[in-house]
């Protein structure tokens, strides 16, 4: 089912529409590196999000872009100070969607007609604060997009089943430490089945069960449509 899903989000790519008012091509992004490589990280005390939030503003700055993008797959070194995953036997630290990190409260757009599977406010420190999940359907394949570290008042007047359209208005981007206690930035993942889950769904997983996660989640890039991440 997975390959299925891929091959009819590429089939049906100019049915895709836009998550942001602005353009993730070209001056508009910057890609990001929250792995071990990236050495800056370092330098800030990721305990603190004030100090991760101020890196990551100057990070774009210095790069003129309106975001920060990447991450899928990516092995990730700033979870380590948060509770979410300190309980964790075996390090829980593979991205399983991709992050636009830019300002709080900025708008997000439906990318295709959908509807709400889901919605909840996961709100322990770590974890993706309010989370909207929509379904949608292409030529008979059902599939998920998330959306996470969003406002608090992003879940007001949402119900399960409520319709959106394609280039309608979602959600915005919600600010620490209501958002999970993050710099502001989505969590954008999809999800072909969300295993009775609801308002969830595992964003960051174990080597141990990355084949799965990798399969029942692709990359988020298909939406998305970054040039730089290819």
């Amino acid at each position: 089912m997975s390959q299925e899903t891929v091959a009819l989000l590429k089939k049906n790519s100019h049915q895709i529409g836009a998550l942001f008012s602005f353009d993730l091509n070209g001056n508009g992004s910057v890609v990001s590196d929250c792995s071990a490589e990236n050495k800056d990280l370092n330098q800030i005390d990721l305990k603190d999000t004030a100090s991760y939030e101020k890196y990551s503003q100057q990070f774009r700055r210095e790069a003129g872009a309106h975001a920060a993008v990447g991450g899928y797959l990516e092995v990730r070194v700033i979870y380590e100070p948060k509770a979410l995953f300190k309980k964790e036997e075996e390090p829980r630290n593979i991205h399983l969607g991709i992050d636009v990190s830019t300002d709080a409260g900025v708008g997000i757009f439906a990318p295709l007609d959908g509807t709400i599977h889901s919605f909840a406010n996961n709100d322990f420190e770590g974890d993706y604060g309010p989370c909207i999940i929509l379904q949608h359907k292409i030529d008979g394949a059902i599939f998920h997009t998330l959306y996470g570290h969003l406002s608090l008042d992003s879940l007001n007047g949402l119900w399960v089943g409520r319709k959106f359209k394609k280039g309608e208005y979602l959600a915005r981007i919600g600010n620490f430490p209501a958002n999970g206690d993050w710099p502001p930035h989505l969590h954008f993942q999809l999800v072909i089945d969300m295993q009775d889950k609801n308002g969830d769904y595992p964003g960051v997983c174990t080597s141990s069960t990355l084949p799965y996660y990798q399969s029942n989640c692709p990359d988020p890039n298909l939406i998305l449509r970054i040039d730089k991440l290819h």
